[in-house]
């Protein structure tokens, strides 16, 4: 006779336990293996992030914490407790969508109070609840507004508001920026990074945008095929990447083989100068000047093309379209290469 899954309430977590770890997860659609052996632990309070293109498999793995998806193998666990056959509305985490999922016959202040009152809370406690939240992420005077009537960075923090006015201990980010602008998703990922250190709950956040991953995350893990490429610091793996997948996929970077080896190396880590200095020889086959910074092509006279970014402290859009064509050396310290194996090794 099958036993049903003990409720979070029915077990005591052990103290020293991740927030969030997932063991062997694996989900398939057909014959689409969406998520293949993901192993993750998320320490309590961190801003974790799961990054990767369309179709890595970190949506998914983000709805099977959720209780969205039940994997097909594997578990979940939440402060220790073993919730993979639990319902998501018995999970102690709450989730926040790219579309903000906010019901557009309520008002804000019903919106954020949604939650507590499917919980029983009090018309009282619950109305009191809702305005504090609503003072944290900034929006104290909007509470008798319908969310149409909101800008798309006002309805980002509605959702917010009522995602953390439950007091999850995890709470689920699924690219939630996505449908903003580039300045105001800016302004957001800083309001995100200080709510969370406010809170102090643990934010899962998922996206495939490299910077936002880079900005606001304590550690992120790197997905692509279904699988976890590289965990670490967003310094970690922007300056060490394990494999040739991430080191293209986080930020910008050269593979350079050299007598059977590969390395990276970033861009804005090489020194060009002129073709009577030292280091590597080649041509400058491409400029792109965007501004603050030009982006320099250089076919090496050993073969292989290198990526240079060069900040344009002293230089004209002009003089650095010049540089095309013209030869040139390419230097940098071995300390700032770092050798990866081949994808697939």
């Amino acid at each position: 006779m099958a036993t049903q899954a003990p409720s979070r309430d029915e077990v005591a977590a052990p103290a020293s336990a991740p927030a969030v770890r997932l063991s062997g997860i694996r989900r398939a659609y057909g014959d689409v293996l969406a998520v293949d052996g993901v192993d993750l632990d998320i320490a309590t309070g961190e801003f974790f992030t799961m990054l990767g293109p369309s179709g890595s498999g970190k949506t998914t793995t983000l709805r099977v914490i959720a209780g969205f998806e039940r994997p097909d193998d594997g578990h979940v666990e939440l402060s220790g407790v073993d919730v993979t056959r639990i319902a998501p509305s018995e999970r102690d985490v709450n989730t926040v969508f790219q579309d903000y999922a906010l019901f557009p016959h309520m008002t804000v202040l019903e919106n954020v109070e949604y939650g507590l009152r499917v919980r029983g809370i009090a018309k009282q406690e619950r109305r009191a609840k809702a305005s504090e939240v609503l003072d944290r992420v900034r929006l104290p005077h909007v509470g008798a507004r319908r969310p149409a009537q909101l800008s798309g960075g006002q309805r980002q923090r509605v959702a917010l508001a009522r995602a953390i006015a439950n007091s999850p201990s995890v709470l689920l980010l699924d690219e939630p920026l996505g449908a903003l602008d580039l300045k105001l998703r800016q302004e957001m990922q800083i309001f995100l990074k200080q709510l969370q250190r406010e809170l102090g709950i643990t934010f899962v956040y998922v996206t495939h945008d490299q910077e936002e991953a880079l900005t606001m995350s304590d550690r992120l893990a790197v997905f692509n095929n279904g699988r976890i490429e590289q965990i670490g610091t967003p310094a970690d793996v922007y300056e060490h990447p394990e494999t040739e997948f991430v080191a293209g996929f986080v930020g910008v970077s050269n593979v350079l083989e050299r007598n059977g080896r590969r390395f990276t190396i970033r861009p804005e880590k090489i020194t060009m100068s002129g073709e009577d200095g030292a280091g590597e020889p080649g041509v400058v086959s491409d400029v792109v000047y965007v501004g603050m910074v030009t982006r320099y092509a250089v076919d090496l006279d050993a073969g292989g093309t290198l990526v240079v970014v060069q900040q344009n402290l002293e230089t004209s859009s002009q003089q650095a379209l010049e540089a095309r064509g013209r030869r040139v050396r390419l230097s940098w310290r071995p300390e700032h290469t770092y050798e990866i194996g081949k994808e697939g090794e």
